[in-house]
Parts: C-alpha cells; structure tokens; sequence
C-alpha cells in the first residue's frame, strides 16, 4: 500500500475541497473567509457567519425567483397574446418538455428534491443536525425552476426554504462547522430564503420558529432574525421593496366583515383541507402503482393540468391555473375579478394543484394556498353579499382573510399566517379580521385533520420527527423522563422464520430489533445474529431486553444502555407490551442538540 507524503495529502486535500465547492476560486473565497472568522472572537465571528448565511440563502431564493419569472414570461405570458392554437400548443409541449426532464432529473440525480422542501428541510434538521447534501440544491434549483416555470400550479416558496437551508448548511461545511452544529446555519438560511421568496422578513422568523425549530422560545431566534433581515435585505436591493400583492387601500373594515369573517375563514379553511387530503392520497396512489415508471408521473399530471388551464383560459382570458398565479389573485385583491370568476379559478386551481403534487411535482405549496383562500373567501364574500351589504373594499378584506385562514389550516402555523398576508399586502387594518380568521381555520383543521399537510408527508414517507427541545441546564436535562428521547416507532420482530428475517435485514438498517413472543418483549435481536443465523440458516440468538418505564428519567436510561448488550433500552409498560426503543444513538443525538443549544 502507498503511503502518501505530507505535501501530496494537502494537494490531494485542496483537490477534494476545490470540486466540492466549484472551483478554485470559490477555495480561495472560502479559505479567505475561514482565515478571517478564524481571527474573530465568538461572538463577533457568529454574527458575520449568520450574516453570510442570509446573504447566501437570500441570493439564491432570488435566483430562483428571477429565474421562474424569466421563463414564464417568455413562453405564456407572450405566447396568451398570439393565436389560440399557437397558445395551445406551444404550451403542451413546453409542459410535457419540462415535466419529463424535471422528473428524470430528480429521479436519476435528487430524489429527495421532490416536492416542496419543507418537510425534507425539517427531516435534516431534526435527524442530520441540519445537514443536507449539496447534491439537493441545484437539483432543486433546476427542476423547480424549469417546473413551476412552464406551467406547472406548484409554488416557489417552499423550494426557496429548502435551498436555502441547504446553502447554509453547505456554507457551514465550508467554513469548518462539524455536521453537529448545521441547525443554525440551516435555519438560518431557510429564513433568508422565505424572507426573500416572499418579502416577508417577519413571518419568515416566526415560520422558522413555529414549523421547522418548533419552539418560539429558541436560542436560535437571534440568529434566525438577523439572517431574515439579510435575506429581505438582499430581496429588496434587487428587486425593490415592494409587496408580493397589490391591494387597493381600505378603511378599517366594518361590522359586516366581521360578521361574515367565520363563514368566510371557514370555507377557505375546507378548500385547503381538501387540498391536503387530496393531493396526499394521490401521492400515496403514485408511490404504490406500478404501472407507470416514477419519472414519467409529472408528466401526466402536466399534461392533465394542461387541459384543465386551456378550458379555463379558453372560457375566461385568465392563466391563473398556470404556474403561480399571482397574476389573478392580485386582480382579486384589486377588486378586478368576480367571484364566479372566483369560484371556477379556485376549483381549477385546486385540482391541478393536487394533481401536480400528487404526481411528484418539484414545488411548494405556499403560493397554491394562498390563491385556493384568496379566491374562496372572494367566492364566499361574493354569497355573502346577497345577506348582508358589503362595498368592494369589504370583499376584498374577506379575501384576504380567506388567503391567512387557508395557509393556517394547511400549515398550522398560525402566527405565521397572521404576519405573512399583512407583510404582503402592507395593511394594517387588516390584523384584526385576519386574527378572527385564523382562529376559526384552526379550530376546524384540529379536528378535521391530525397533523399539518409537511407531517403528513414525512409520516407517508415512513419518519417520525422525535423533537428534542432540551432544557436550559444539565441537572434539569438529566432529570427528562425517557419518553422525551425515545423511539415510539421502532421496528418489531415477531416471526423469526427465514424469510421474515430476510426481509427484516433488507428493509431496515438498524443495528437491533425488538423480539416480541404473544405481544410481550422477550429479547433484542442484533443485526450481527440476525446475519450470522441467515447465513448459516439456523435460529437466530437473541439478547435479553433491558426494559424501563417511559417515565424513568434520562439519568437512569444511561446506565442502563451500559447495562444492555445490545445498547438499547426497551420501553414496555406493566404488561411488557412495547411502547418505543432509546438506543445509544438516540442519547447521543439528543445530547448533541443539547450541547449545540448554548452555542449559537
């Protein structure tokens, strides 16, 4: 074996960190920037760090969004103002182009950049400590931008967040963070991102706090709110300070809004239920049918969404079924559209939508939510009138109000809701109707739906997020109950027979199993029995379970992984029935979080 010297290891060094990071000049940026944080004191040095993070995540969010708007403008936009069939069929095959090279590329190159980010966002954080592949951004970069684009109703928001988040995390890398310390730059860059996808510095912070941190208290805010107003810093430098929607100037709303607000904030809020529940059992019918390769999929809901926006355009002149549509909902917020016109843009949005994420669409789903509450609180507000007087003004208010209760009830993030729809039309006679609204779209979504649209898509996806938001202090840490770190999802065994074993050993990679005999934990069976019996085609050796209750503080849980061969605790309750699994690798990472907290 060659043994290399000490020169041709750091050549061979810089070589790996100069593809890594695009070349040499990009070395020579990131080595400069390590030099000069290296000099800094800590404090001063996370400041510039956090800095550069918005920056990056702002840029590349702006990127992302001059790049969606260039492509659409020059196909749609100038193609509407030509002849129908030139219209028609210039866009099916753009369609068709885009959806069959964006599903190649994610299937072949990115798999994880599908769909809208978040949820893949939040599953880096809470299970890599934030960390994400490079690989992810720029496959998210093209496809979402070739995607949403051409035509298809997905949104750019939530790619923003991922790509962004990504940056950071890639950025960490590059300025010599270890993958333990990734959750700040990560959430770090997401708030850039959505601060600058949106011009939305303040629901960009509490986004960030509420879904993807899940604690509004957290000693990341600081971080979080200055790469939030770098992002909207670097959002309006390029492309100005002005709002996402224009809306025409209202006084404060009057009694019959707020009368009408519940039954407004209500039928909005059961567009965007019907948005969840469908789009995710069409994406569960894909991931199980057969028949279709998984890179072919976009293209039939290209294609289906295609004819769905030519009948609509056709009827009305309105592209709002195409891409964002942004376009026809800031008519809506004008008081330039009917709400008939209201009504049918809103089932047709709705069900292309649902069927270009359904069918593995590379976009988000912030913009498509927002437009399905616009135009049924326009809608509902239009029902409305024929009760009670209302002036345009008034209508366009319960729009409004329509937009923050859809995106609550899809989300859950109820803050969130109230400050991004104020930050993007700039009223403030607003806030009241708004924080009706979202009261009502969350009693309504509670009980009509478990978990928020990103936890049912990583639950589809078979993740279970164990969030670990630790106390301030080691004694009050050590004094947590097991249940705060534990699996509650583990993977069982209760046939040992061959072919089960084999089946267990292919589908899971974890390093122990559970034994269960009549529904009692009876022993633990490692991975390296489990090879050795499949190999020699006998019984496999089980290890005794080294059981505790749920409630048993964390202290106790660590002697009693020690104790355990198998390095795992079993949690059962008084009948030995198994409740979850804390492994070594579980108090490792929720120790890790709880050392990284006083670090930002």
């Amino acid at each position: 074996m060659r043994v290399f010297s000490q020169p041709e290891v750091r050549k061979i060094a810089r070589y790996r960190h100069r593809e890594w990071t695009g070349g040499e000049a990009m070395l020579d940026v990131f080595m400069s920037l390590r030099s000069l944080l290296g000099k800094l004191p800590p404090r001063p040095r996370l400041y510039v760090a956090t800095a550069i993070y918005g920056v990056a995540g702002g840029g590349i969010a702006v990127a992302f969004h001059q790049c969606i708007h260039l492509l659409y403008g020059r196909t749609f936009e100038t193609w509407a103002v030509q002849s129908p069939e030139t219209f028609a069929w210039r866009t099916l095959a753009l369609m068709l182009a885009a959806s069959l090279a964006s599903g190649l590329l994610l299937h072949f190159a990115g798999p994880s950049a599908a769909g809208s980010g978040i949820p893949q966002l939040k599953l880096a954080y809470w299970k890599e400590f934030g960390w994400s592949s490079p690989r992810i951004m720029w496959v998210k970069f093209v496809a979402g931008a070739v995607s949403i684009g051409s035509g298809m109703s997905l949104g750019r928001e939530g790619p923003s967040v991922q790509m962004a988040g990504t940056m950071g995390s890639v950025i960490a890398t590059r300025l010599g963070l270890a993958k333990a310390k990734h959750r700040m730059p990560a959430a770090a860059g997401a708030a850039a991102g959505l601060a600058a996808a949106f011009n939305t510095p303040l629901a960009a912070v509490t986004f960030v706090l509420e879904e993807i941190i899940g604690d509004l208290n957290s000693r990341f805010l600081g971080n979080v709110l200055m790469a939030s107003l770098v992002g909207a810093l670097v959002v309006h430098g390029v492309l100005g300070a002005e709002p996402a929607f224009r809306m025409e100037v209202t006084n404060e709303p009057g009694w019959q809004v707020y009368v009408l607000t519940p039954w407004v904030a209500a039928c909005a809020t059961l567009a965007g239920l019907l948005f969840q529940r469908g789009s995710l059992n069409l994406r569960g019918w894909s991931r199980a049918q057969s028949r279709l390769p998984a890179w072919a999929l976009p293209s039939v809901g290209a294609l289906l969404t295609w004819g769905i926006g030519i009948l609509v355009w056709k009827q009305t002149g309105r592209l709002g079924v195409f891409g964002l549509g942004y376009t026809d909902l800031s008519d809506a917020l004008s008081g330039r559209l009917a709400w008939e016109l209201a009504a049918l843009l809103l089932v047709a949005k709705l069900l292309a939508t649902v069927l270009c994420y359904g069918l593995g669409g590379c976009g988000g789903i912030f913009s498509p939510t927002l437009f399905f509450g616009g135009m049924a609180g326009l809608a509902a507000a239009g029902l409305g009138r024929l009760v009670l007087p209302l002036h345009d003004g008034d209508q366009v208010v319960l729009a409004v109000v329509g937009m923050c209760a859809c995106l609550g009830a899809v989300v859950r993030a109820p803050v969130t809701g109230i400050l991004i729809v104020f930050e993007m039309t700039h009223q403030f006679s607003l806030v009241l109707p708004l924080m009706l609204g979202v009261l009502v779209s969350q009693a309504i979504s509670r009980r009509m739906m478990r978990s928020n649209f990103y936890e049912e898509v990583l639950e589809q996806d078979g993740h279970h997020l164990n969030r670990i938001i630790p106390p301030r202090d080691l004694g009050a840490w050590q004094q947590l109950p097991a249940s705060a770190i534990a699996n509650f999802h583990p993977e069982s065994l209760t046939d040992l027979g061959s072919e089960s074993l084999r089946a267990a050993f292919n589908r899971h990679p974890y390093a122990n199993f559970p034994v269960l005999e009549d529904g009692k934990v009876v022993g633990v069976l490692t991975r390296h029995n489990m090879e050795r019996a499949l190999l020699a085609n006998a019984p496999p050796e089980f290890e005794p379970a080294v059981t505790a209750d749920p409630q048993e503080s964390i202290r106790v849980i660590q002697s009693r992984i020690i104790d355990s061969r198998a390095g795992m605790v079993v949690l059962c309750d008084d009948r030995q029935s198994l409740l979850g699994v804390v492994t070594l690798h579980d108090l490792l990472r929720a120790q890790l979080a709880y050392g990284n907290v006083g670090e930002d």
